[in-house]
């Protein structure tokens, strides 16, 4: 009892004590999530066009009225678009929120680039950035449904005519649905008229839109205009082939096929606020005044938004 009698009492559990061998002794565990490694994306990919090889092979896929094949769309078309987007354009998307998570829209966009890259940049942006990771059933030219092997693939990739009964039967059903009024004017028109909208035709689009209550959306898209500067147009080719022109860029036809590469230009695309037609009541796309207005203030709302992202772009290349 002596030996011990000034001796201090270390208590069995002293909380200060206990937390600093805790510290020292206790190992954090990783989550099991954590200890796996990331499945490396070629390896998910193989997997994926495995399971898409076994579904085309049971016939275990759907297709829509207008031919729109969902399954071979995501599995197929879309994923070469992916470097492309994200590695040469470095797209960047403003106002992704303004696309609503369901139901009927019509997005209308500037056409331009000597080739409707755009128009698939577009496309691809909203599958892979939307929340909803909508699909956008785009509305083309006839030239494209009549062109061997690209029309097929327009049809199954969602794209169908561009007339007035297709596009109220889309966005009656509720799809997004895309259009580039200026056509081939926009994407044929010379380097020099760059950024420069041309006309919208007779407003079928906002017709459509005000027939089916559904909003249109604005989009304005700047870098397409530098990825093949078109510096001329042979014409008697075009005509030869049956084109609306034949494009002379700095670089096609001079250097053959390394000419048809594009350019790496810096992208912006914006979805602007929607404009609303439901407020205009059952008859309104029978007056031509209003759908002329309708058509004018979309027009220059894409114009004025374009002017303002160029004043904001630094750089052709860079941003």
């Amino acid at each position: 009892m002596n030996a011990v009698a000034g001796a201090r009492v270390i208590p069995l559990h002293d909380p200060e004590r206990d937390a600093a061998r805790r510290s020292r002794h206790v190992e954090v565990v990783p989550e099991p999530a954590q200890q796996q490694s990331e499945t490396p994306d070629w390896e998910r990919r193989l997997t994926d066009l495995l399971s898409f090889a076994r579904r085309r092979i049971a016939g275990d896929y759907q297709i829509d009225e207008f031919g729109f094949d969902r399954d071979l769309t995501e599995n197929v078309l879309m994923p070469p678009l992916k470097p492309l987007y994200e590695k040469w354009f470095r797209v960047e998307t403003i106002g992704m929120s303004n696309i609503p998570m369901a139901g009927g829209a019509l997005i209308v966009a500037n056409h331009s680039g000597t080739l409707p890259l755009d128009a698939l940049m577009t496309s691809y942006g909203i599958a892979s950035e939307h929340p909803a990771q909508r699909h956008m059933r785009m509305l083309g030219a006839d030239l494209v449904f009549r062109t061997p092997l690209l029309g097929a693939l327009a049809r199954k990739s969602g794209q169908t005519l561009a007339c007035n009964p297709d596009a109220e039967r889309l966005l009656s059903s509720g799809e997004l649905v895309g259009v580039w009024p200026e056509g081939f004017k926009g994407i044929g028109k010379p380097f020099k008229d760059r950024y420069k909208l041309q006309r919208f035709g007779r407003g079928g689009f906002v017709a459509a839109a005000l027939k089916t209550g559904t909003p249109i959306i604005p989009c304005s898209i700047v870098g397409a205009e530098e990825i093949y500067p078109m510096i001329g147009d042979i014409k008697a080719l075009a005509r030869l082939f049956g084109f609306p022109y034949f494009p002379v860029t700095p670089f096609f036809p001079l250097l053959g096929p390394l000419g048809a590469i594009p350019l790496p230009s810096k992208w912006y695309i914006e979805f602007g606020e929607p404009i609303r037609t439901d407020v205009f009541g059952d008859n309104a796309a029978d007056d031509p005044m209003l759908v002329f207005n309708l058509t004018d203030q979309v027009r220059e709302t894409i114009q004025q938004s374009l002017y303002r992202l160029l004043t904001q772009r630094r750089n052709v290349f860079l941003g």
